[in-house]
C-alpha cells in the first residue's frame, strides 16, 4: 500500500471502522501527505487492501467529502479537495483581540467581586424561586406554536410592565408601547435605530455611563459632555455648548455615579428644551425604584406632556444581567415605529425568560424582592462606610466621601495627583472590584481633583466586609 495511505485499523475498538478510515485519511491530507487533487483508491480496491466491506469505504469517503477534505469527480474518482485545510504547523496564530467593553467588566460570567458595580447581590437571588417560573415557562414554550412571536415581547409580560410602571413609576402607557429588550444595551440600540440621528448632537452627562457615550458614538452621534451638579444635568451649560442637539440621554433617578436625583426645577427646564426644540431625551431609569433612603422620584416621562421622552428599564439592577431583560416604553406616536425597528432589527429575548418573569410580576414576586434588597443593600452600605471610617481614622491614606454614590455605591476620594485607574486595575487582580471614579469622566484630563474609587455595595457580605476592606487599604497603603 502507498505510504501516503497508510491506514491502520484497531478492529477490538468500539470506534465504527468507517471512523477510523475516514480519521487517517483525514491526518494524511491535513498533514500533507496527500497532495491536493490526489487521487484516492476505488471504494472496492480500499476494502480489498483492508479486508472490510465496501459500504465501510464509501461511509468514510462521504464523511470527508461533507467536510470538504475530499471531491467526487465521477468517471474520476474521488480525490484531494485542491484546497484542503491548513496543516497544525502551517496554521497562523488567532490574533489576539479585545473583550468587549473591557476596563468595565472584569470577566464576563464570573461571580461578582466585592466592590464591583452594576451587579446585583449574588447571594439574595431567588434562584430556587426563579428556577421553577422558568422550568414552567420552558414546557410552555415548547407547547407553543411553531411560528414567530410577537417581536415587541410576550404580552402577558407588557401587559405586567404597564400595570408596574403606572403604580411605581407614575408611567401611564398602554402595553402597546413597551417593547421588551434585551437589557439597557439593547433599549439604547433599538432606541437609537428607530430615531435615526446619525450625524446629529447629543448631551450626555459628564461624569456618565461610559457605554453610552461609547454607544452614542458607534451609532454616528456626536457626544457632548454637559456637566451635573447638585441638581442633576445642568441644562443651561447644555444650551451653551450645544444649542443644536437633538438628544439628551439622562439618568434623572439616580445620576450615575453621582447619585443625585435631577430637581424639579431642572427636569422642567429639559422637558421645555425637548418641546422646543422637537428633541428627544432617553431617561436611562437603571435603578427603577431601588432607592435605598425614601421613596424614588416619579420617572421623568411621567410628566412628559409632549411625547418627548423615550423610557429605557432594566431588570439587571434590580434582578440579575444574565437574565438579559429590559424594556423601551416609547411615546405613542413613536410606538408603531419602535415596533416595526424591534421586528426587523431587534426582536425581544427570549421567550422563556419573558413568560417566567410576567409569571414573577404577577405573583407579587417582584415587588417583595425589591423589599429586600433595599433592606439589604441599606445595612451592607452603613456597614461599608462604618468600617471605612474606622480603618481611615486609624491609618495614614485618603479621606473617603462615605456619602451614597449611585445610590448602591460610596466613594473614596483620593488624592488629584493618584491614578484611580492603575489602582483600580491592580485591585481586581488582588480580588475586588472598586471603579475609577475618573473612568466615568470623557475627558477626565479636565477634572484632576475628580480621583477617587466606586466600591459597590451589593456583594459586600458580612463575611467578605471586612477582607475586602484589608485588601483595598493594603493596596492604597503601597501605591502612596
Amino acid at each position: 500500500m502507498d505510504s501516503s495511505l497508510d491506514v491502520s485499523l484497531d478492529r477490538l475498538s468500539s470506534e465504527p471502522l468507517s471512523a477510523q478510515i475516514a480519521g487517517n485519511l483525514r491526518l494524511a491530507i491535513r498533514a500533507g501527505r496527500l497532495a491536493p487533487g490526489a487521487r484516492l483508491p476505488s471504494w472496492r480496491d480500499l476494502a480489498a487492501r483492508l479486508g472490510v466491506g465496501r459500504g465501510t469505504v464509501r461511509s468514510a469517503y462521504e464523511r470527508l467529502i461533507d467536510e470538504r477534505l475530499v471531491v467526487a469527480a465521477g468517471a474520476a474518482g474521488t480525490r484531494v479537495a485542491a484546497q484542503p485545510a491548513r496543516t497544525e504547523s502551517a496554521a497562523a496564530p488567532a490574533p489576539a483581540l479585545n473583550a468587549p467593553l473591557s476596563g468595565l467588566l472584569h470577566d464576563f460570567s464570573a461571580p461578582p467581586l466585592p466592590f464591583e458595580m452594576g451587579v446585583p447581590a449574588q447571594d439574595a437571588f431567588p434562584a430556587k424561586l426563579w428556577s421553577r417560573l422558568r422550568a414552567r415557562a420552558l414546557r410552555t414554550g415548547a407547547m407553543s406554536p411553531v411560528t414567530y412571536p410577537d417581536p415587541r415581547g410576550a404580552a402577558a409580560l407588557r401587559s405586567q410592565l404597564a400595570s408596574y410602571l403606572a403604580i411605581a413609576r407614575g408611567i401611564h402607557c398602554v402595553p402597546d408601547q413597551i417593547v421588551l429588550t434585551a437589557g439597557y444595551r439593547g433599549g439604547l440600540g433599538l432606541t437609537l435605530a428607530a430615531l435615526q440621528l446619525a450625524g446629529r448632537t447629543a448631551w450626555i452627562e459628564e461624569p456618565g455611563y461610559m457605554v453610552t457615550r461609547t454607544g452614542l458614538q458607534l451609532a454616528g452621534l456626536r457626544a457632548v459632555p454637559i456637566p451635573v451638579d447638585a441638581h442633576g444635568l445642568d441644562v443651561e451649560r447644555g444650551l451653551a455648548l450645544a444649542p443644536e442637539a437633538a438628544l439628551a440621554v439622562v439618568t434623572p433617578g439616580q445620576q450615575a455615579p453621582t447619585g443625585v436625583p435631577l430637581s424639579p426645577a431642572r427636569r422642567q427646564a429639559l422637558l421645555r428644551w425637548a418641546a422646543r426644540a422637537q428633541a428627544w431625551i432617553v431617561e436611562d431609569d437603571y435603578l427603577s425604584e431601588l432607592q435605598l433612603q425614601g421613596r424614588a422620584a416619579p420617572a421623568l416621562a411621567a410628566t412628559d406632556r409632549h411625547g418627548r421622552v423615550i423610557h429605557i428599564g432594566t431588570f439587571s439592577k434590580t434582578m440579575s444581567p444574565a437574565l438579559g431583560l429590559g424594556f423601551v416604553v416609547a411615546p405613542l406616536p413613536l410606538a408603531e415605529r419602535f415596533a416595526e425597528v424591534a421586528g426587523c432589527l431587534a426582536p425581544a429575548p427570549n421567550l422563556a425568560t419573558q413568560l417566567a418573569f410576567a409569571e414573577f410580576m404577577a405573583e407579587g414576586h417582584y415587588l417583595r424582592h425589591l423589599r429586600h434588597m433595599k433592606a439589604l443593600y441599606a445595612q451592607r452600605r452603613d456597614a461599608l462606610r462604618g468600617l471605612l471610617r474606622t480603618l481611615l481614622d486609624s491609618r495614614p491614606g485618603p479621606q473617603a466621601d462615605v456619602d451614597a454614590m449611585a445610590g448602591l455605591a460610596v466613594r473614596l476620594r483620593l488624592p488629584p495627583h493618584c491614578d484611580d485607574r492603575a489602582i483600580a486595575a491592580e485591585a481586581v487582580r488582588r480580588g475586588i472590584a472598586p471603579s475609577s471614579v475618573s473612568r466615568w469622566y470623557a475627558d477626565p484630563g479636565r477634572h484632576p481633583q475628580q480621583r477617587g474609587l466606586l466600591l459597590g455595595v451589593t456583594n459586600l457580605s458580612e463575611a467578605r466586609l471586612e477582607p475586602a476592606c484589608d485588601t483595598l487599604m493594603a493596596l492604597l497603603a503601597e501605591m502612596r
